[in-house]
């Protein structure tokens, strides 16, 4: 696909944007209202259960089912797709008892990412970032998740299987992941939201080629459109992502029962890849404001080429237009000997010609030596 065809395909726009991603004003703390867009027709949950000997992955319809697999040795996470029925959702709170905070933050799918930590568990909220290439879109989904006792709960809006590889990895016998705890596993669904930030970088980092490519051959008055929303999609994946880098850094420093000091070894290292993440996203808003800047010197330049050469054909027509505003003018030469007498010559009007040729073929060589054009 050519340059120009992808530009005008490609530009991906944020989707699950909307104005009403907030609740009313004054609406009291803990109110849990789902605010985003209903993307399932009924609430999954999913168990995986696992320990040294066995992984199990088992579908259940009300959470009370999961009370086996929580009194036994084993470690459980529960994942849950879908936030629009509140009902089945506050009785998987109810069992957890999480906080009215949490429970508001969980349905409020234009929350900021951070990590708080509460009495009975540390609660995560991140932003999954994901390219559509065949639909050169941006889909971005929140991703809540509570770290409890031996526990993991994930939410999220959708039945995307965005941490497949996550239970591909707890059936590999005698792997990490199924010796550590659920601390470790919480770091690695960190890990997989954060590995998905990279492929939108190389993302971006395409269309930002594809747009000075576009730029230095063929600019076309679409291009500055194009630039602004690939400025856009910047400053969103920015907004998205930068928090990130405090929270983790949070649960890093704070002193959490829920989270052992060797599991904060590998959110060091997402820590690391956020720094990266972010420095990668300054470089590309720094490269969009530069193919801006380009564009405008483009237009700018090409006004100045068509000024110049107006300016020049305007003023090769100021002598000529002088000569013949002279000899416009009516004076009868018979009047007075001072009166035109060059009217009544026999070659008069060929020889104004000539001057008037003269004139401008002087003129254009004098300006092609200045360089002018």
């Amino acid at each position: 696909m050519s340059a120009k065809k992808r530009i005008r395909k490609l530009l991906p726009e944020i989707s699950l944007r909307s104005h009403n991603r907030h609740k009313k004003p004054g609406t009291s703390p803990g109110t849990v209202q789902h605010i985003g867009k209903k993307h399932l027709e009924e609430i999954q949950i999913t168990v995986h259960d696992y320990d040294l000997q066995e992984v199990r992955e088992i579908p259940i319809d009300q959470i009370q089912k999961v009370q086996p697999y929580l009194e036994d040795a084993s470690k459980t996470w529960i994942k849950v797709c879908g936030l629009h029925d509140i009902e089945k959702l506050k009785s998987i709170w109810s069992y957890f008892d999480l906080h009215p905070l949490i429970q508001e933050d969980i349905v409020n799918t234009s929350q900021r990412p951070k990590v708080e930590s509460y009495e009975n568990c540390i609660f995560f909220v991140l932003r999954m970032l994901s390219c559509d290439e065949d639909e050169q879109v941006i889909n971005s989904e929140q991703i809540s998740i509570v770290l409890g006792n031996n526990y993991v709960l994930s939410f999220q809006e959708t039945d995307n299987d965005y941490f497949k590889p996550i239970f591909d990895r707890l059936k590999i016998e005698n792997g990490r992941m199924r010796s550590r705890g659920t601390d470790y596993l919480t770091y690695a669904l960190i890990d997989t939201i954060v590995d998905h930030y990279f492929h939108i970088i190389e993302y971006i980092a395409d269309e930002i080629e594809a747009l000075e490519d576009e730029l230095l051959r063929d600019p076309g008055e679409h291009l500055l459109k194009d630039v602004h929303k690939v400025r856009r999609e910047v400053i969103y994946f920015r907004k998205s992502v930068w928090p990130l880098r405090d929270a983790i850094n949070t649960a890093i420093r704070d002193e959490s029962k829920f989270i052992s000091p060797d599991t904060k070894i590998y959110l060091r290292d997402v820590y690391d890849h956020m720094i990266q993440v972010i420095d990668n996203i300054e470089n590309y808003r720094d490269m969009v404001l530069s193919v801006h800047d380009m564009y405008m010197s483009y237009v700018s330049n090409k006004m100045n080429e068509v000024m110049k050469v107006l300016t020049i054909i305007a003023t090769i027509f100021i002598p000529l237009t002088f000569i013949a505003g002279v000899y416009g003018m009516n004076f009868n030469p018979e009047s007075s000997p001072f009166n035109m007498p060059e009217l009544n010559w026999y070659w008069g009007y060929p020889a104004s010609l000539l001057v008037m040729v003269v004139i401008t073929i002087v003129m254009v060589i004098y300006f092609k030596r200045k360089g002018w054009f």
